[in-house]
């Protein structure tokens, strides 16, 4: 972002925030929760995942920011770059609006963390499909997902070791860590297509997936087939009969998103001093994401417990089996879908979380964030549960 711009925007947003009243109510209740908060000895962070949301005007934005510092909200997720287009000022990409631009002198005023949520390996975009097909996974059927993308049409996955892929996506990285203003990025879809989907999901798809299927099956590029052959001698995709019993080709698939982290995207954050975390699976051997691995700051576990048929204690279990299976322990915030639960059940899918070891909790999505569920934050960030 240009700083003169922001600067523009920011004072522009300051003047515009000091007049109104919302803003002083905001800022007098933030700051009693705060102090509510402290007393009682909770220090968990809440977060929440935002979209881009066309019928919402700037003042909305400012209104529901404040309601959202008010109940106790300490992070926002903005969706600035959806794998087609971007939500932020950037010569890099087609540029939507600069959303980021809007929102982050109003996070900055509240004393909200602001967070640039990006999509990683998933890239729909027309002109990168394409300008470069040789960039795209291909499945166990040797279809590439430009023209046979696994469940929905813009299932169009990116190969993690193909080097200018690599190069595209650290840039986007870049072109993120490099705004001042934010405090962190935040990668989602960083992993490859699902080889098994959750288990509510698959009758929405029509299908039964009682083991692991090729045309679901990534990646077998011919890059991946080059390298995975030089290291073991095998041709992943004509020599192995049954590939998912083949642990070294499971691995291979995993090194791939994850040396794309660790090697590439982390220390592009680090070394503009941002914080960077990442939307991750509780599933994760089905979407080759070994991501207790990773040398990142923080992880949102997506624990959508509906999606896999499951209660609430879904959540305390994987929150624990995430925290137990990293060597170097790093924050666990855990995510929970809004849609399923009620205010009152949003509370106890945080105790779940904080049972679990979670330090705190994250909601998608932040725009169906209604009064109610508002209260029930207010409610967990107080300690009145």
């Amino acid at each position: 972002m240009d700083k003169r711009k922001f600067i523009k925007q920011l004072t522009k947003g300051s003047l515009a925030l000091a007049s109104s009243s919302w803003l002083l109510e905001a800022c007098s209740s933030s700051s009693q929760s705060d102090q509510s908060s402290s007393s009682s000895g909770m220090d968990q962070k809440l977060w929440s995942w935002a979209r881009p949301n066309k019928n919402w005007t700037l003042d909305d934005w400012k209104r529901k920011l404040a309601q959202a510092k008010e109940s106790g909200i300490d992070a926002i997720l903005l969706e600035v770059y959806n794998g087609k287009n971007a939500f932020f000022d950037t010569d890099r990409l087609d540029v939507k609006e600069d959303l980021l631009g809007q929102i982050v002198p109003i996070c900055k005023e509240l004393g909200l963390e602001f967070h640039a949520w990006m999509w990683t390996m998933l890239c729909p975009n027309p002109k990168i499909v394409k300008q470069h097909p040789d960039w795209y996974a291909v499945n166990g059927l040797g279809q590439p997902a430009t023209t046979h993308p696994a469940y929905v049409e813009y299932y169009k996955f990116l190969d993690a070791y193909h080097p200018e892929v690599q190069e595209y996506v650290r840039q986007n990285v870049n072109s993120l860590a490099q705004i001042s203003e934010i405090d962190g990025v935040h990668l989602d879809y960083v992993r490859l297509p699902d080889v098994i989907i959750a288990e509510a999901l698959q009758p929405k798809y029509n299908i039964v997936q009682d083991r692991e299927y090729p045309e679901y099956d990534y990646s077998y590029s011919e890059i991946c087939r080059k390298l995975f052959k030089e290291k073991t001698g095998i041709d992943p995709l004509t020599d192995l009969e049954d590939p998912s019993a083949n642990e070294e080709w499971r691995q291979f698939r995993y090194d791939g998103i994850t040396n794309l982290v660790n090697g590439k995207l982390a220390p592009e954050a680090k070394k503009f001093d941002k914080m960077i975390t990442a939307a991750v699976f509780p599933n994760w051997e089905s979407v080759r994401q070994e991501w207790h691995t990773w040398d990142l700051d923080a992880f949102l576990p997506m624990l959508y417990h509906n999606f896999y048929n499951r209660g609430l204690d879904f959540i305390k279990e994987h929150t624990e089996a995430a925290i137990s299976r990293m060597k170097v322990k790093k924050p666990i915030y855990s995510g929970v879908y809004l849609p399923s639960l009620t205010p009152d059940q949003l509370v106890e899918a945080n105790n779940m979380a904080i049972a679990g070891g979670a330090q705190g909790m994250s909601t998608f999505a932040f725009n169906g964030l209604t009064d109610e569920y508002m209260a029930a934050l207010k409610k967990i960030k107080q300690h009145k549960i």
